[in-house]
């Protein structure tokens, strides 16, 4: 499995294991892991499919190899980046002896000109079904699914908006198609006997106008239906700031969507009913498909989102120890603050923060730093968080990134804002002697050049109230939680019960 961090390849890979499949996960980072539920269950390899040599018998011994990376959101050369793994992985695919690739790509028309990330799809899918190897190259349209970046699209747009100016592809026809049926078509696809190497469109069993889709949201949300003026003055780049304006979905991965949307997206045959029959009841129906995401974001059940997609031009390094900054400029604010709550009481506030819960001091000063940021094209603070009460390594969380996390004592945020050199946040809490607990809170930050130390300062007068009140809150929403539980005990218990899902349900 090539892309178990994104994600369709997240959910993909506990399926897989359900289905009796021994894994094995090819990443970049394997940090990206440590918390995943079934991390323990997969064979774990580093590699980078853009390094040939990285790759040298990752791929020996297996039967199936699913390719489920692109590079949706970055620009520069990612074309010829994926083209030149593709063909690292095919070559690689061949020598090994797997039997079968499965692909998923993008549902797109023939004949006419695809917007660049669409042409470098199809390029990957042609690549591997040339390769010797016999692949199952899928093609889908609009996934829809809790967390999936075309939902939020639709979401977000049709919830800030009473009247919609929308681009005059609002009126184009698109066959969505719900997550769980894309990754029924996956896991389905290492079983097809027959030595198939073509692609198969797929799609859901409704065909409606993207101005319907969103009206159709409205619905199932609870909302009055949007009028929609088509206009033709709006561009794909117009519209991409658009939407990076009034919904969380960065310009980057707001782009490469609205190309796709140019032309009608619509499934030109249904021939993988020959060799994978329907899921049982049947594909998911548009409206059920929101109705099913809907309910997912509502309990927390968020599996994967596109929230977690890597920021381009966001730091990867992670932050060096303190003894590596010897000789190098950094700039730090510590706050550390004492208090009688538990560390268990100050961990729950800590996990907590941000999204809907906020960051505790100033909240219109966060805001505008936000709003600056979606300016500059970069996430924003509306990202928001995947999970509302609990956070994994890898998470994204407003414009910062869960870098590290040892649950119940040190949280660790790599900051993924547009900011003049890489920047962290530390939150911890350790056992005080006595009784109580030990808060301590530190920013951290490595300028880049002039720019990045003329930055520091201009909110340096900020982060003397920023810092300090968020400090304070914490451990004071912490005393109250051990407070208001010395008031009405069992009530963790209870809502720990209340949540706590088995795996059918959450399947």
């Amino acid at each position: 499995m090539t892309g178990a961090t994104g994600y369709i390849g997240g959910r993909l890979v506990p399926r897989l294991l359900d289905a009796g499949f021994d894994v094995r996960v090819l990443v970049r980072s394997p940090l990206k892991l440590s918390d995943v539920p079934w991390a323990d269950r997969v064979d774990i390899v580093t590699a980078d499919l853009s390094d040939r040599d990285s790759l040298v018998s990752v791929f020996d011994g297996v039967d199936v190899l699913y390719y489920l990376v692109h590079s949706m959101g970055t620009s520069g050369n990612f074309d010829g980046t994926e083209l030149q793994s593709a063909k690292n992985v095919a070559s690689l695919a061949v020598k090994a002896k797997v039997k079968r690739i499965v692909y998923l790509g993008g549902l797109h028309p023939q004949g006419v000109n695809l917007s660049r990330h669409l042409r470098s799809r199809a390029g990957v899918g042609s690549i591997l079904l040339q390769s010797g190897v016999p692949t199952v190259a899928l093609q889908a349209g609009v996934v829809i699914g809790s967390g999936s970046t075309s939902f939020e699209m639709i979401r977000h747009l049709t919830e800030v908006l009473p009247y919609m100016p929308a681009p005059k592809w609002v009126r184009n026809f698109i066959q969505p198609i719900a997550v769980r049926d894309v990754l029924y078509y996956l896991v389905k696809a290492a079983d097809i006997e027959e030595p198939v190497n073509r692609t198969f469109d797929i799609g859901g069993p409704d065909v409606l106008r993207y101005g319907q889709m969103m009206n159709g949201y409205a619905v199932e949300a609870g909302l009055h239906q949007r009028p929609i003026a088509a206009l033709p003055v709006f561009t794909p780049w117009l519209a991409s700031q658009w939407v990076n304006l009034v919904s969380p979905i960065p310009r980057a991965l707001a782009i490469p969507i609205i190309e796709s949307l140019q032309f009608d997206c619509v499934a030109s045959e249904h021939d993988i009913r020959a060799h994978i029959p329907d899921p049982l009841g049947g594909l998911t129906g548009y409206r059920r498909s929101v109705r099913l995401a809907l309910e997912k974001m509502r309990t927390g059940q968020v599996e994967t989102s596109w929230q977690d997609s890597d920021v381009e031009g966001a730091p990867a390094d992670t932050l060096p120890s303190d003894p590596d900054w010897a000789g190098h400029t950094v700039y730090t604010n510590v706050q550390v603050r004492e208090t009688d709550a538990r560390p268990g009481d100050v961990w729950r506030v800590i996990e907590g923060i941000g999204g809907d819960n906020g960051w505790y001091s100033f909240p219109l000063a966060w805001a505008v730093r936000g709003w600056m940021d979606k300016a500059v094209g970069g996430v924003g603070l509306r990202r928001g968080r995947r999970n509302p009460d609990h956070l994994h390594t890898g998470d994204a969380l407003d414009f910062w990134r869960v870098e590290q996390i040892k649950r119940g004592s040190f949280l660790r945020l790599r900051a993924e804002m547009k900011v003049p050199g890489p920047a962290w946040l530390e939150l911890s809490v350790e056992p005080r002697d006595g009784g109580g607990s030990t808060y301590t809170q530190r920013a951290v930050f490595f300028p880049r050049g002039l720019a990045g130390r003329l930055y520091w300062y201009s909110i340096l007068p900020f982060h003397g109230f920023i810092f300090p009140g968020m400090a304070s809150r914490i451990t004071q929403n912490a005393s109250a939680e051990a407070d208001r539980k010395a008031v009405h005990p069992g009530t963790d218990r209870k809502i720990a019960s209340a949540r706590t899902n088995t795996a059918d349900e959450v399947a």
